[in-house]
């Protein structure tokens, strides 16, 4: 399974100092579990819970959901013994936050040198110093485990001094940017949390608009937001139907070679060929899970 093809609807935080949370994580219809060693776990409780998140990868039984560690930034006291125990422990990725640089890529993925293979390096994108440099971070993927970006709004809105209002719009520069730049360089992104997880309405229609903007998923705080999320961002039934005639009709002798064929009176390229596979690709994982 290609990174692309590996459906990211929904990400949900889940502190891992909080055992019925584990327990309930491996139940629930998400794409990802988060297990959160940052924001959600008090600093006394930082390492119980950096013990109680690498038991969790060594029991399993999280199926075909990817379980990521999001440690502590490496500037913290945390930090280094966080990434040292997640490389060692091999999860599907380990979630970094606070980067801002390339070099701090570099560092991070230097301290993962004894993980698996597997275990990629997904980042936070949640400081101002970030936003000047995403495209040089993005690159970063060429030659380092670098996979993903998360949108840290939340973050991003208190350094900037910013409000996070409905709509977002102080924001929509940067996350359109954020999207372009992991696009540029193969890298897969999920927009940020929505704090409102009892108006499920409100919830709903900032994940249309991340889809819109081209994220892959959303970052959730809450069980409720996962069926919302899920919906928002499964392939629809037309735009299936639809990605499979474009991919039926390249398959057809006389288009054989061709970079433009007229389908349905629309003309089409290789790059919508690209997208309707991928779409496809996503659409199978999920009826799949289902």
């Amino acid at each position: 399974m290609t990174l692309a093809s590996r459906p990211r609807r929904s990400a949900l935080y889940l502190p891992a100092s909080n055992a019925k949370a584990l327990a309930k994580a491996r139940t629930l219809p998400c794409d990802v579990v988060i297990l959160d060693l940052e924001d959600a776990v008090a600093p006394e409780l930082k390492d119980a819970a950096r013990e109680a998140a690498i038991a969790a990868v060594f029991e399993g039984g999280f199926g075909e959901r990817e379980l990521v560690i999001r440690a502590n930034a490496l500037g913290t006291e945390w930090g280094a013994a966080d990434l040292a125990a997640i490389a060692a422990a091999g999860p599907d990725a380990v979630l970094v936050p606070k980067v801002s640089s390339p070099a701090d890529i570099r560092a991070c993925d230097a301290a993962l040198a004894a993980a698996p293979p597997h275990t990629q390096l997904w980042v936070m994108i949640e400081t101002c110093a970030s936003v000047a440099q995403l495209d040089a971070i993005a690159a970063c993927a060429a030659d380092t485990r670098l996979a993903l970006f998360v949108m840290g709004t939340n973050d991003l809105a208190k350094e900037m001094r910013a409000r996070l209002t409905p709509g977002r719009a102080p924001f929509l520069p940067i996350l359109t940017l954020t999207v372009a730049a992991a696009r540029a360089h193969g890298v897969a992104v999920l927009d940020g949390v929505c704090n409102e997880f009892r108006d499920l309405a409100v919830f709903r229609a900032e994940a249309e608009q991340g889809l819109d903007w081209g994220f892959d998923g959303k970052t959730l705080i809450h069980p409720d937001q996962i069926e919302p999320c899920n919906a928002v961002f499964t392939p629809g039934a037309a735009e299936v139907a639809w990605a499979q005639t474009v991919v039926s009709a390249f398959d057809q002798p006389e288009n054989a070679g061709k970079g433009a064929i007229k389908v349905d009176g629309k003309m089409v390229e290789l790059l919508h060929l690209e997208q309707a596979r991928q779409m496809l690709a996503i659409a199978a994982q999920i009826a799949a899970r289902t």
